[in-house]
């Protein structure tokens, strides 16, 4: 026969094990939060070092007139007797961590014209970009996130989204006429041989 003790331990065990439900329900919510919170942080630095790397990019050609070969060239730029300094250093992608931007090349692919996120992982963010950066709006993975500097008009695509050399890319999207990835250390792309982009 059952007396008030043993009621007592078992009411105390029951207690526990809601206690323990309901503090595993609350550390999978914070961790939630604090995972949706860190996504949005890196997009955040995403967009500014993709305006860094476009702004970057729009002084090489302003001062020459051709697009840089290499990201390198963002770093220390030897066209001159004192070479200049367009950007400070070479970012990682806040998405992957590594400096493997997939890079946007101008239309003879000897230029990059911009860079884009490697990543595959869908954004948070999905509207409420500024103008230069409308074509961001609805993107299906970071690796849509492309910050292209246009030197002229007849660059920048119309209507389809698409990049000059490919008529064929779907609509919203830019297309590089030459993907490529950089990584520190490795070979440079072609030296640039049309010094107008």
């Amino acid at each position: 026969m059952h007396g008030p003790a043993s009621r007592q331990r078992g009411f105390t065990y029951l207690g526990l094990l809601m206690a323990v439900v309901v503090m595993g329900l609350m550390l999978t919510l914070v961790s939630r939060v604090w995972r949706t919170t860190e996504q949005r942080e890196r997009e955040t630095q995403l967009l500014f070092i993709g305006h860094a790397y476009r702004m970057a990019i729009s002084s090489y050609v302003a001062l020459g007139h051709q697009y840089p070969p290499t990201l390198e060239n963002l770093l220390k730029d030897e066209r001159f007797p004192v070479p200049r300094r367009h950007l400070r250093r070479l970012y990682a992608d806040p998405m992957t961590g590594q400096a493997d931007w997939t890079l946007i090349m101008s239309p003879s692919g000897q230029g990059i014209m911009g860079v884009a996120s490697s990543s595959q992982g869908v954004p948070i963010k999905r509207d409420g970009f500024e103008s230069i950066d409308a074509e961001l709006k609805g993107a299906g993975c970071y690796c849509a996130w492309q910050f292209v500097y246009y030197a002229n008009r007849w660059n920048r695509p119309i209507g389809t989204g698409t990049a000059p050399g490919n008529p064929s890319g779907p609509p919203g999207t830019i297309q590089p006429s030459t993907p490529g990835t950089f990584s520190p250390g490795a070979p440079s792309p072609p030296p640039p041989g049309d010094a107008t982009p």
